[in-house]
């Protein structure tokens, strides 16, 4: 082992006996721990590794000379193979069945069907096409939700080295049993959880699961820590050897595993989104509005008339009017015209609905690791005895980095990046590497004619080498029980911050010494340390008080000790209240976390499922959760969050599980994101008002007409062709801008706002609906056809105009339109008076207009625009009280509970 190899471990391994706080890593995950039933085929009961070996050995039925071939095979017919996840992903026919059976879909299906029956197959052709593009758009990206898995699949080894029948052979690990014995190497990937037999020099990368970047050292012996990062008697699959080699007894396997663990937990279906519970509330909402009207029609008319065919088809023309057939085609747009504007924002959109999630969150839970950090390792400072600013301990580190044979590691790049080159007349005459016994390294350096050792490693090691100790003024003074003490509360002091040290000191030699031992690193003088840290990032505060402005609360989760997360935060001075640690997560059930979770900012020592637990609680007290992270340990909260973010430089599995990728670590970029995802929900939701407002309005001035007129104020096509106009003119709302004040706020999907609006605002356009069916009947004595016709242009021209009032909450002449939708509006607006005016409408039973009646339509239509600004801003207030004061909190309750 090298000196370099030395800064890796001594500085990890070491500071543990010095500072347990900071690596107590995540504790085991909760499938294996009491606190839930055990999984299928496990042998120990709670965690494995606190069971003696040979104990162990006795449960699992196997010996030291391994399973032979036919023990091997039952118990692969017993327990499956040794796989991740065997789960079979469901048939394309299924995850298409299950979409139809949404609501919204459902009835757009149903209007087609309708459209086609009434011989309008432009409307069905239009709408099958549009569901069709949402339902195949859906499936891809649940499809690649699935590769979450098959990235998971290819974490873990494919072959390895099994000890069956007296003798190693090279298997494929789906072989592999509880019971086997497993040689592994440097370089090896763990196959499997299981037990350490024996080991030389074994040191295992558990950054996987405990996001801890240091190797972990591994030996044989009993163990009772609840902590995966401190059973060192354990290995777990999906882990990799980078040094020394083990020979290991399989625990658990496939699905028993930790991996298995995490894998089942990317294949739990979630609760819906804040998009999806937004989607199907509004498909409830749009299907009692329908079945309200419809019935209220045909029972109408069977009592004057008695139920014609022309009535029926009437009041199915009224659902169909009532149906928004552009609104998956409108959020689909709008989504993806967000994601195109986040992507140059270095933001990538893998699941489009998240966009909407993104702007709705309002809480983010994220490592500090690369987010709030810079996720390197930088020399932050070199002290001496006292505390202060020492040159000469940069200067002795530098050399011994410098000179320090072997592979160099992070901490060697941070001295080598952060101190100037040493003087040339040093030089390198012999040193002694790094061993797991000694835990530290030496070199010998010599200078003119003198020649010393200089160490470093661990302090506390450190400091049990030394008999003396140099001052701040350069002196040498014994190192006496006073000072030794006042050192080690140095060492305590900087480890709290969350600072890794590594100890410095030296010993003058002989001048023609030429070879070292250990033996040689004794009676040495304790210099300063040498002090490490990942960075903050500058840009934190400011992008977390961006976040905290635009109404986001950040949550920092962390695997680290409770002192280096408060540290940081005092760094970066940022407004978090309240602390849980790993171990009160896991005495807390999920209905006491849930109440806990919203006044803690800040979790420390949490281990994947916990993190998870973490996200799942934020979520059931209401929250709209995102959540930030880059490895396999996170890849369970990213899962369970509303939207799960992950980092460009994130593992595939933290990538495929979630919805966004942020091509840079940084918080900054996020709350661009947000800002999008919010400018995206204003413009789905400006369709949405105005759709079911409009169509509401519409339909029930046509339902109320048949009730007082002698004959339908519209024929079933000429409803249907105002319904599709109107969607028509709408098609620019995705390119429109939104308010600054909804861009400032987290924005969700309020249905019981929209049923508000629509109350208000629906009933405000049939009023002056049927103060026109008044003046053309009573002023004009207009015919059936001339009444039809004046009807449809008052109608369109009222519904597309005021698109124009509802799109924003300010007055419409303080907030300008995005010219693709003016054009789009205008245009449609255009095409349906050409089509009702001239002679291209007489297939629908058009007839062209007396001016004086034309003239009478442009005054309603002005008074009514001029009305429904003035009513606007106390629609938009009242919107979401409105149903409850009319009596519909029944339909408000129940929209909470599809939801």
């Amino acid at each position: 082992m090298s000196c370099a190899d030395a800064n890796d471990v001594s500085a990890h391994g070491l500071e543990r006996e010095r500072r347990p706080e900071l690596h107590k890593l995540p504790t085991a995950t909760m499938a294996q721990t009491n606190h839930l039933p055990a999984r299928p085929g496990r042998r120990f009961s709670g965690l494995f590794w606190t069971h003696p070996i040979d104990r162990a050995f006795k449960a699992l039925d196997s010996q030291p000379s391994g399973l032979s071939s036919s023990e091997a095979a039952q118990r692969l017919a017993e327990d499956g193979p040794n796989l991740v996840s065997t789960k079979q992903h469901q048939s394309l026919f299924v995850k298409a069945l299950r979409r139809v059976g949404e609501p919204l879909t459902a009835i757009l299906l149903l209007s087609a069907a309708v459209s086609g029956s009434a011989g309008d197959w432009q409307s069905f052709v239009i709408i099958v096409l549009i569901v069709s593009f949402s339902i195949v758009l859906d499936i891809y990206q649940e499809h690649e939700a699935e590769s979450a898995i098959d990235a998971l699949k290819k974490s873990v080894a494919v072959r390895a080295t099994v000890l069956r029948d007296g003798r190693f052979a090279e298997l494929p690990v789906r072989e592999i049993v509880r019971g086997d014995i497993v040689q592994l190497r440097a370089g090896d990937l763990v196959p499997a959880d299981g037990f350490v037999v024996s080991g030389r020099n074994t040191l295992v990368t558990e950054a996987s699961l405990t996001g801890e970047p240091y190797p972990s050292e591994k030996k044989a012996g009993d163990c009772t820590t609840t902590l995966i990062a401190e059973a060192h008697n354990a290995l777990f699959a999906g882990t990799s050897v980078v040094g020394g080699d083990a020979v290991m007894l399989v625990a658990e396997t496939g699905a028993s595993t930790t991996f298995g663990a995490i894998a089942a937990s990317l294949q739990a279906r979630e609760p819906m989104t804040a998009f999806e519970r937004g989607v199907h509330r509004l498909g409830m909402l749009i299907l009692r509005l329908t079945a309200f009207l419809v019935l209220f029609v045909v029972l109408t008319q069977l009592a004057r008339h008695g139920l014609s065919l022309e009535s029926f088809m009437f009041a199915v023309a009224l659902a169909v009017g009532l149906t928004p057939e552009l609104l998956p085609m409108i959020m689909t747009v709008t989504l993806a015209r967000g994601a195109i504007r986040m992507a140059k924002r270095q933001v990538v959109v893998k699941r489009l609905s998240a966009i909407h999630d993104l702007g709705a969150m309002n809480v983010l839970c994220t490592d500090k690791t690369g987010t709030l950090t810079e996720a390197k390792i930088a020399l932050v400072e070199t002290i001496g005895v006292d505390g202060q600013r020492n040159d000469d301990v940069a200067r002795l580190t530098r050399l011994n980095c410098q000179f320090a044979s072997g592979a160099r590691s992070n901490l060697d790049d941070a001295v080598l990046a952060a101190v100037a080159p040493a003087d040339k007349d040093w030089t390198l005459i012999d040193d002694a590497p790094f061993d797991f016994d000694r835990r530290r390294s030496s070199v010998l350096v010599a200078r003119g004619g003198s020649r010393q050792i200089i160490t470093k490693g661990a302090p506390e090691m450190m400091l049990a080498l030394c008999t003396r100790v140099e001052l701040a003024d350069g002196s040498v003074a014994l190192l006496d029980d006073a000072r030794r003490a006042a050192i080690q509360s140095l060492l305590e002091n900087k480890g709290g911050q969350g600072f890794r040290l590594l100890g410095i000191a030296r010993r003058d030699m002989a001048d023609n010494c030429s070879k070292i031992s250990p033996d040689d690193e004794a009676e040495m003088t304790f210099v300063g340390c040498a002090s490490f840290l990942d960075p903050p990032k500058e840009s934190a505060t400011g992008a977390v008080e961006k976040l905290t402005n635009a109404g986001v609360a950040v949550k920092i989760i962390s695997g680290d000790a409770a002192p280096v997360v408060l540290n940081l935060v005092k760094i970066l001075k940022l407004p978090a209240k309240g602390l849980l640690t790993g171990d009160d997560v896991r005495m807390l059930s999920d209905t006491a976390l849930a109440d806990k979770v919203a006044s803690v900012d800040l979790f420390v020592r949490v281990s994947p499922d916990q993190k998870g637990r973490i996200v799942r609680a934020l979520r059931r007290r209401g929250f709209t959760v995102g959540f930030l992270g880059d490895g396999i340990n996170d890849a369970t909260a990213i899962h369970a969050a509303d939207v799960g973010l992950s980092v460009d430089g994130g593992t595939d599995v933290a990538r495929d599980a979630a919805d966004i990728i942020l091509l840079q670590p940084d918080l900054n970029v996020l709350a661009d994101g947000v800002a999008e995802g919010r400018r995206t929900y204003a413009n789905i939701m400006k369709y949405v008002r105005m759709g079911t407002s409009s169509n509401f309005g519409n339909m029930l001035s046509m339902a109320l007409a048949s009730l007082l007129l002698p004959f339908l104020p519209l024929t079933p096509l000429q409803i249907l062709l105002n319904n599709l106009l109107y969607d028509l003119s709408e098609i620019g709302i995705p390119f429109d801008d939104a308010d600054e004040k909804v861009l400032s706020r987290p924005q969700t999907w309020d249905i019981s706002s929209v049923l508000g609006f629509t109350l208000i605002m629906g009933p405000l356009s049939s009023i002056f609906d049927l103060g026109t069916f008044a003046v053309l009947t009573s002023v004009f004595h207009a015919d059936v056809q001339v009444f039809r016709t004046a009807w449809f242009v008052e109608s369109i021209a009222t519904q597309i105009l005021v698109i124009f009032i509802i799109r924003t909450a300010r007055p419409i002449w303080a907030s300008r339109p995005n010219p693709m939708l003016t054009m789009s509006s205008l245009g449609a607006l255009a095409a349906a008076l050409l089509v009702a005016l001239s002679p291209l409408g007489h297939f629908a039973g058009f007839v062209s207009l007396p001016a004086s009646v034309l003239a009478a339509i442009a005054v309603i239509t002005v008074v009514y625009l001029a009305t429904a600004e003035a009513v606007k801003p106390y629609a938009l207030y009242w919107a979401p009280k409105f149903p409850g004061l009319l009596g519909f909190g029944g339909i408000r309750r129940d929209f909470q509970r599809f939801g």
